[in-house]
């Protein structure tokens, strides 16, 4: 039915099938209420802020993961700010320069004295949350684990990245005479795997990037998970960021 392109092109929403046949057969029944019920729903998620916390211990790369997501360099305005040191003292919003209404969370760094893990998730108040990406360099700890069980337990996404593989891939080829590409991400796959599992979290993934490389390693494979996992309409929201980011070329 053109009107319903038409409405759905000028709202800058994708016309998804079960949303757009439902209408139809509500105006087909010159249903008129059902038809704008519906229509007011898809309204309200695509108003609806998808919240992203980006959380672990200090240095692990948070900021610049942040940065990178939104396709901003650490010295632009509007950075979220990067350092040695830890840079994150407060719960800070950093919305998508270009996707508005996807909007990535900078958590304090896990573990600090203002922080401690077994409070983290209330202190930052997790519920605002839709689901959380848990960063680590080089390896997760027990501060990484604590608010990942806790937010398995309240039926939240998360995520484990090992934010900065490519120091990891330059080192293994300064070291080894015949280097592998993928042998060595499988190796470190393998080990960031088993030291989760030693941790108590079974059946983990583990999303290998580089904050400096985004479209490489396994971020195009973070963006068909979230693709595959997320509700519809928060799917949305991060289609347009994740594609951007993926289409790049090395």
């Amino acid at each position: 039915m053109p009107f319903l392109h038409f409405f759905f092109s000028r709202m800058s929403m994708e016309p998804r099938p079960g949303v757009t046949a439902g209408v139809k057969a509500d105006l087909e029944n010159t249903d008129f209420g059902a038809a704008a019920a519906r229509i007011q729903r898809r309204l309200k998620q695509r108003n609806t802020p998808l919240n992203v916390a980006n959380t672990g211990e200090s240095g692990s790369g948070k900021s610049t993961f942040i940065n990178a997501f939104r396709g901003i360099g650490d010295e632009d305005q509007g950075a979220a700010p990067t350092g040695v040191v830890e840079t994150t003292s407060q719960v800070t919003p950093y919305p998508h320069p270009k996707y508005p209404s996807v909007i990535l969370w900078d958590l304090p760094g896990i573990g600090t004295t203002r922080f401690p893990a077994d409070e983290y998730l209330k202190l930052v108040g997790f519920e605002r949350f839709d689901f959380f990406i848990i960063i680590s360099d080089p390896r997760f700890r027990e501060n990484d684990v604590k608010p990942a069980q806790e937010i398995q337990r309240m039926k939240k996404k998360f995520y484990f990245l090992q934010s900065k593989v490519d120091k990891d891939i330059r080192a293994e080829k300064r070291t080894r005479r015949e280097f592998n590409m993928e042998r060595t991400l499988s190796t470190i796959r393998k080990n960031c795997n088993q030291g989760l599992r030693d941790l108590g979290i079974e059946s983990a993934q583990v999303f290998l990037v580089s904050s400096f490389e985004l479209h490489r390693y396994d971020f195009p494979l973070l963006h068909e998970t979230l693709e595959r996992e997320l509700p519809e309409h928060q799917r949305d929201h991060l289609k347009g960021c994740c594609h951007r980011l993926c289409s790049w070329v090395w």
